[in-house]
């Protein structure tokens, strides 16, 4: 159907053409994006003229004016509609109709409205004490009645702008910046606000606003397909959902995406976050440039009056060959010849990290222009500064943003497109893949006076992710890619070895220190065969920790750490030439066999909480409490503890069980089981209300299973999410003592007794449990042997493995 027919149909002054009209435009297949939006802006106008039209017939001195995002004409089907009933000032009580025959009918279609009536003066003033009510002015269009009441009106408002730019804008900037500071970047968010979120429509408004002050302009390059990109995925979500939302909640996103013809919700985020790329660019660019205009005025009558006139040129400083600084950011030198020197997009992004200032937007767009590529493999000088442009902390987050603005990056790294603005949908994580990799640099940064090649360090923090841009395991992808880039850039053939390595076994500290038993010679020896040397173990503990701190808080903690560093220490004994030796069962300690004895006294389970002796860093997690439990030997004991603790909202970090022989002349064991716990919410529950409810699930008076399912059900679920299913395998060679049965799954309460519940159906005994939770995901790791103690035959541990998944599956 054409506009002329939708707006024939909507001819009906009351509400019924209209919303037949308009329905039927939202629902054309054909038609989306900005001709979608121009089409509805205008059967609205035609509708609200009419209204208007008949509504103030005889009145004069009266306009009816469409601001904000209507002033635009960009209407997604569930917009506000923002209305100005403008008036002179003349016949209040006619005006008072006229707009209750204007607000009713769209009130009564369920359009949210968003009106006002005022007089030139009294809109004015408003605007001026109301820094939003000034903005939504601005996109000012006239619909209907007197159009030199709402050209005056217009003409008035922008003058205002103008007039107050110096005063203004600096308000703009401070209420964009708090809004980013609620509401985060948009470009990273898992569930991001399109509107309101840093990088969103918002602030594609609030430059257009800087815009009309005359003071500064955006780089408009890519700046309005970025906001169309923004409105069509918002018209998406609104079609969806049926509902004015701009929060693009994940269980939406395949919709959306399906809506907009992309692939998956990915390739819609990541559509999404370019876009965001671009705003956010343009914004920082452009709110530079006022601060940089507003010094200037600021400054000029003080230096007029010292210097008594004339013209002053700024300074400008050296910093390196062919860079200087002026007026507080990174410029190339009147001598600069990008297209004979390949090397100085580096050099200049280097010292503009190093001084701590941002690369100028005509710098960068010259170097992208103009500048010749590097040869492969790179000169020694193009290595050094991209190692320097790495090293230099918290700056070089800036300046490798207004790098990949202009696309240099890619330039320089081809595979760097595979991870630019790619999601990653694991809620630990608080960044895009490529804004991690930059920030594990930066991290990494603060590591290089304890590494002997922070060279090394540096860059296999930019490329340890480099191959989730690739199908499959993606440190198996990213060595490949790492050596071929190592190559690239000018590493020797040992030092690309090295980069492949650390990115190869990225998380091989972290994982194995979590899940697997350090006192097993097994575990120390494999990861001293994958590691090789003494330097290749000391870069990969810096990388663990950076990586690990880039992440995200629930990624790294005073508990990791300690581990991480034990098993470096005996890894590098090993390295060093050091043999290992096989672990004898350690003696119970004394206080191990104090409770090993009350607990035969007393035919009952008996409990020691004891806390850390030293009390961790403010910012760290602690290491937690240690639990001592002992209890006669009998069947049950693990799924009954675990349920214990779990109902009282204690989270096992790790967990080991033993038999502790009775002393000699007395029949009979006792299990103790030493487990390191720490209190999910508030203080911890006091020792006697556990070994109460402990003594009550063994006896089977306690339905844990009950207790936990009510609690589970009652967690808040997101409609939508579904967690993938469990899975559970055997690790054949990670011990020569036991068999170790890993569980992948999602954390919930409970998780942990109903593992060692479907582990004490198997017949199994668990020696040893090394718990490792990452946001909602759970690896634990289990050392179990049959009933005497042996390793489980290769069948029966993969018969154990199988029973385990199905139990947790069920």
């Amino acid at each position: 159907m054409t506009h002329t027919e939708l707006t024939n149909e909507a001819e009906d002054p009351g509400p019924g053409g209209y919303a037949a009209a308009r329905l039927r435009l939202l629902t054309e297949g054909a038609r989306s994006g900005p001709p979608r939006r121009a089409a509805l802006a205008g059967l609205t106008d035609d509708w609200l003229t009419g209204l208007f039209d008949a509504g103030a017939e005889g009145l004069t001195g009266v306009s009816l004016v469409a601001v904000g995002g209507y002033g635009r004409g960009e209407l997604s089907p569930r917009s506000d509609l923002d209305l100005l009933l403008l008036h002179d000032g003349g016949d209040d009580k006619a005006v008072a109709a006229l707009a209750d025959r204007l607000w009713y009918p769209v009130w009564d279609l369920g359009l949210a409205l968003d009106h006002s009536v005022r007089t030139p003066q009294e809109a004015r003033r408003t605007a001026g004490e109301d820094l939003k009510v000034h903005l939504g002015l601005l996109d000012a269009r006239h619909l209907a009645g007197d159009p030199g009441l709402t050209a005056s009106l217009r003409t008035a408002v922008l003058a205002d702008w103008r007039n107050q730019a110096p005063g203004r804008l600096p308000e703009l900037r401070e209420l964009c910046a708090e809004r980013a500071e609620r509401q985060g970047e948009l470009q990273y968010l898992l569930e991001p606000d399109l509107k309101e979120a840093r990088g969103g429509l918002r602030d594609a408004t609030a430059l257009r606003a800087v815009a009309a002050s005359w003071l500064a302009d955006a780089p408009r390059e890519g700046l309005a397909d970025a906001r169309r990109r923004l409105l069509d995925v918002r018209d998406a979500l609104h079609l969806v959902t049926g509902r004015a939302t701009d929060r693009l909640a994940l269980q939406e996103q395949d919709q959306v995406a399906a809506e907009l013809g992309l692939l998956d919700a990915d390739a819609l985020l990541r559509q999404v976050y370019e876009a965001a790329r671009v705003v956010s660019y343009a914004g920082d660019v452009t709110w530079r440039e006022v601060g940089r205009v507003l010094r200037a005025r600021s400054a000029r009558p003080r230096l007029r009056t010292l210097l008594g006139g004339g013209r002053q040129t700024a300074e400008r400083s050296p910093l390196a060959e062919g860079v200087v600084e002026q007026d507080g950011e990174v410029v190339l030198a009147r001598t600069a010849r990008p297209e004979r020197d390949p090397v100085l997009p580096l050099r200049a992004a280097a010292a503009a990290a190093q001084a701590g200032l941002p690369l100028s937007l005509h710098a960068v767009r010259r170097l992208a222009a103009t500048a010749r590529p590097l040869p492969a493999p790179w000169p020694a000088e193009a290595r050094e500064q991209l190692v320097t442009l790495l090293g230099s902390g918290r700056p070089t987050v800036e300046v490798w943003e207004a790098l990949e603005a202009e696309g240099l990056i890619t330039r320089l790294l081809p595979d760097w497109e595979r991870v630019r603005c790619r999601p990653q949908r694991n809620a630990v994580h608080l960044w895009t893949v490529d804004r991690h990799l930059i920030e594990t640099a930066v991290r990494a940064s603060a590591f290089t006076r304890r590494v002997h090649r922070p060279d090394l360090l540096l860059v296999a923090a930019l490329l340890h992710d480099i191959g989730k841009g690739w199908p499959g395991d993606h440190s198996v992808a990213g060595e490949t890619i790492a050596r071929d880039v190592a190559a690239r850039i000018g590493f020797d053939r040992a030092d690309a070895a090295v980069l492949a390595t650390l990115v190869r076994h990225h998380l091989l500290l972290v994982e194995t220190a979590t899940r697997r038993d350090l006192d097993d010679p097994a575990t120390v020896r494999a990861v001293a065969e994958a590691v090789g040397s003494q330097g290749a173990l000391e870069l990969l503990h810096a990388l663990t920790e950076a990586d690990a701190l880039a992440t995200g808080p629930a990624a790294w903690s005073a508990w990791r750490a300690s581990l991480v560093a034990d098993l470096v220490k005996r890894v590098s004994a090993v390295l060093a030439g050091n043999p290992l030796e096989e672990p004898e069962a350690p003696a119970p300690t004394a206080r191990q066999e104090r409770l090993a004895v009350e607990a035969f006294r007393t035919g009952g389970p008996v409990l020691s909480l004891r806390a850390q002796a030293e009390p961790p860093a403010a910012e760290q997690e602690p290491l937690g409490v240690e639990l001592l439990i002992a209890v006669p030997d009998q069947a049950g004991v693990l799924p009954a503890a675990a349920g214990v603790l779990a109902m009282h909202r204690l989270t096992v970090r790790t967990a080991e069980l033993r038999s502790v022989p009775l002393p000699d002349g007395v029949e009979g064991s006792v299990l103790v089981l030493a487990w390191r716990v720490a209190a999910e919410y508030g203080s911890l529950p006091q020792a006697a209300r556990l070994r109460a409810d402990l003594v009550r699930a063994l006896d089977g008076t306690l339905d844990v299973a009950g207790r936990l399912a009510e609690r589970d059900a009652a967690y808040p679920r997101r409609r939508g999410v579904v967690a993938p299913p469990p899975r559970v395998s055997v690790e054949p060679a990670a011990s020569r003592h036991a068999t170790v049965i890993e569980v992948r799954a999602q954390d919930a309460p409970g998780l942990l007794f109903r593992i060692g519940r479907a582990l004490e159906g198997a017949g199994v005994r668990v020696r040893s449990a090394h718990v490792s939770t990452l946001g909602s995901n759970a690896v634990d790791a289990f050392y179990v042997t049959d009933p005497e103690g042996a390793r489980l035959p290769g069948e029966d541990a993969g018969e154990v493995a199988r029973a385990l998944e199905e139990a947790l599956r069920g």
